[in-house]
């Protein structure tokens, strides 16, 4: 089973090194980062600190955009081409199809984050004339851990969606809104009425919390991460239960799904 997955995947990854999404997204960032650090005011180590949140930032918008628009257009690409239909016949079964598109797009992402934080890397030492590698490690596994649970939760919306726009565009804005807003959804249901509270402190343990996984303040502060390998063992098992769970969800889905629909 993992045989046939993992040469869909090399398929997945092949046809994404051959777009254009990364390569723009990744000059865009550069583009972007380079110019605000050629501003002459970077003497203060202050706005070091702003150069290398605003590239972080970058960073995270880029290959959240990656993760989403590649996992959104697999499944739906391969039954509008036909495609789906001598994949199957090989025999490849469903569950085999939608752990390879996953497996294909998430080393991919890891790719890109790869590329990405090279080039962070660079820019932080460029600037500080130090870095610091465990930061940048543990960010870049943190963040390749929330690509995984993204590109799962992608999988399962194109199943479940007729387009792949429609699919990318709310799956984006969930990611988004979890990001940012997630943390948040406990204090805001302590200040609503029953039976409103509950529902929102049910959502807020139900969802799957894309912040634990990003770390972006230790790394533009230089802080040590304040947390073991036995904390980092428990976030990864977190991120793999609920990336297991959408995929899961995707393949139930599909598999009760006609092909031509």
């Amino acid at each position: 089973m993992l045989r046939k997955s993992w040469a869909i995947g090399g398929v997945v990854l092949k046809e994404m090194t051959r777009r254009k999404d990364f390569y723009v997204l990744f000059i865009l960032t550069a583009v972007l980062t380079v110019a605000m650090g050629s501003v002459n005011v970077f003497d203060d180590t202050r706005m070091v600190r702003y150069l290398k949140e605003l590239c972080l930032t970058l960073v995270w918008l880029a290959v959240l955009v990656i993760a989403v628009t590649s996992a959104a257009r697999q499944i739906p690409a391969e039954r509008e081409h036909r495609t789906i239909f001598p994949l199957l016949a090989k025999p490849v079964s469903r569950w085999e199809l939608v752990l390879g598109k996953f497996i294909g797009c998430f080393l991919a992402c890891g790719i890109a984050l790869f590329v990405f934080y090279l080039f962070f890397a660079i820019i932080s030492f460029s600037r500080e004339r130090e870095l610091f590698l465990a930061n940048c490690f543990y960010a870049f596994l943190l963040h390749w851990i929330f690509c995984a649970v993204v590109v799962a939760m992608t999988l399962l919306g194109s199943v479940v969606l007729s387009t792949p726009s429609a699919n990318a565009t709310l799956c984006f804005l969930a990611a988004s809104s979890i990001l940012f807003l997630g943390r948040h959804l406990k204090q805001i249901a302590q200040s609503m009425h029953e039976p409103l509270r509950s529902v929102l402190q049910v959502g807020y343990f139900a969802l799957p919390h894309l912040e634990f996984f990003d770390i972006r303040d230790l790394v533009v502060h230089n802080h040590p991460a304040p947390f073991s390998a036995g904390d980092l063992a428990l976030v990864t098992g977190y991120g793999a239960l609920y990336t297991t769970f959408f995929l899961v969800a995707a393949w139930a889905v599909f598999r009760r799904r006609p092909l031509s629909a």
